[in-house]
């Protein structure tokens, strides 16, 4: 399932870039199975890291893989209010994602859209021209960096959800990018963009 936003061209001096970003463990806390908006629980930092990622004209995107509705625990209308209780809490101009990819299969059924999959990245760097030197997929388990791999895409580990700094070292390749939070995962790529406009 996807929705797609016809948001303005963005500018900054990241623009023809993006995020993709996980939603549980990267965005909010891993409520395991959450179909409730009330179990929807900001992690700190991440609205503002969002609005500077905005400000650097980064387009952000949400993939997130739901396989409670394979398996009969929710229905896609849950996880589109738990979304919307993220979007009212982030206090955004809304809406705040681009895109948005919820991801319904479960481990066992074909795979469309469901991490590692890359199919919702390749397509929306295709939809919006970005260039892939400037995208980064963003998220607490090794499906999210895989298929941000397989879209020929940064990655960027974050320690808010599945792993700590420690297990995400034991998992990947040395010199992989671990990073505490989205918030720091942010202030770095505006340091860095400021540096090469300065």
């Amino acid at each position: 399932m996807i929705t797609l936003h016809d948001l303005p061209l963005p500018t900054g001096s990241l623009a023809g870039g993006a995020l993709f970003l996980d939603r549980d463990g990267t965005l909010n806390f891993d409520r395991h199975y959450v179909s409730d908006p009330a179990g929807i629980e900001l992690i700190p930092g991440v609205a503002d890291a969002l609005r500077s990622a905005r400000a650097l004209g980064l387009r952000l995107f949400l993939h997130t893989n739901q396989s409670g509705i394979a398996r009969g625990l929710f229905q896609l209308a849950d996880v589109e209010r738990c979304n919307a209780r993220l979007e009212e809490l982030l206090g955004l101009p809304r809406p705040v994602f681009d895109a948005i990819c919820v991801a319904p299969e479960g481990p066992d059924d074909p795979q469309v859209y469901r991490k590692p999959s890359s199919r919702f990245i390749r397509e929306c760097v295709a939809r919006h021209h970005l260039n892939p030197a400037r995208c980064w997929m963003v998220g607490d388990r090794e499906s999210d960096l895989e298929s941000g791999r397989l879209a020929g895409i940064g990655t960027a580990a974050v320690c808010t959800g599945k792993h700590d700094a420690v297990a995400w070292r034991q998992l990947l390749p040395a010199g992989t990018p671990i990073w505490p939070s989205l918030k720091e995962l942010v202030a770095a790529l505006a340091v860095e963009a400021g540096s090469h406009h300065a």
